[in-house]
């Protein structure tokens, strides 16, 4: 097997996001590799339903959401050591954003968290599932614990 170059963190600033942060720092560190950081800012729907479906509820709440990602991404590169040209922080589906953001920088270690949901949580779909099924490279799903 041949060493990792270039692992990618791809983190949701949840609870347990230190814990996955640690373990990439920790591979990182390991095989002498790259770090680098991704956040995707999820492009859920917010609807006013007072003017039916094709409203946005608040159209400036995408930008606010991005500021406060970018905040939150820059403090966790900041405790990982890493630099702002291996930081991204994107728009849109996780799983489809965290495949290209990989593909497009030869990333050959993915790191993510997985809640390791079954039935219909699963079925909902899952970032980790999704990035585990489409990624071109190994993807490491850290096991969270549920509450």
């Amino acid at each position: 097997m041949q060493n990792y170059a270039h692992i990618l963190l791809a983190t949701d600033f949840s609870d347990n996001s230190n814990l996955i942060a640690d373990r990439a720092k920790a591979l990182a560190d390991s095989f002498k590799a790259k770090l680098s950081l991704l956040h995707v800012v999820d492009n859920l729907p917010i609807m006013d339903t007072a003017y039916g479906p094709d409203i946005p509820f608040d159209i400036d709440l995408t930008e606010e959401l991005m500021k406060a990602a970018k905040i939150r991404l820059t403090k966790l590169a900041g405790q990982l050591g890493v630099p702002a040209s291996s930081q991204w922080l994107e728009f849109g589906s996780p799983k489809l954003e965290i495949v290209r953001v990989a593909e497009e920088n030869e990333v050959d270690l993915i790191v993510v968290g997985s809640h390791g949901r079954h039935g219909l949580a699963l079925l909902l779909g899952s970032t980790a599932n999704g990035v585990l099924h489409y990624a071109k490279c190994d993807v490491l799903a850290v096991r969270l614990k549920d509450d």
